[in-house]
């Protein structure tokens, strides 16, 4: 099953950052489709809220590699991510174009060496 991290430290789910979102209802809906794990600080809190989707063991296997996501800060943007992953998610079903406007590189902390990261 796809994986999804979702950050919920200082500034990501902070109705003081990003007021008019219901953060509780986006992990919601996001886990209806995936294995959400909520973390406290992924450090790139000037891209707040900030989601990872993790490949699934078949779309790993494909190639996917994690897909990080900025600004993930409207309602209809876990929509969004939940339809990518009901369609098979990073490595097995191209990512939407809406959602390529989240796309960023993630911290070089959080690659692994020698790995190039994969959108």
């Amino acid at each position: 099953m796809t994986g999804i991290v979702v950050c919920r430290g200082c500034c990501c789910g902070s109705s003081r950052k990003v007021p008019r979102l219901d953060h509780d209802e986006q992990v919601r809906r996001l886990a209806q489709v995936a294995d959400v794990r909520v973390t406290d600080c992924l450090d790139v809190c000037e891209q707040a809220n900030v989601v990872v989707v993790r490949p699934s063991p078949a779309g790993r296997a494909a190639g996917g590699r994690p897909v990080w996501l900025a600004l993930v800060n409207q309602p209809e943007a876990a929509d969004d991510i939940a339809e990518w992953i009901r369609a098979g998610g990073p490595g097995l079903a191209e990512l939407p174009a809406v959602l390529g406007l989240y796309v960023f590189e993630g911290p070089r902390s959080a690659r692994r060496p020698g790995r190039p990261r994969q959108q």
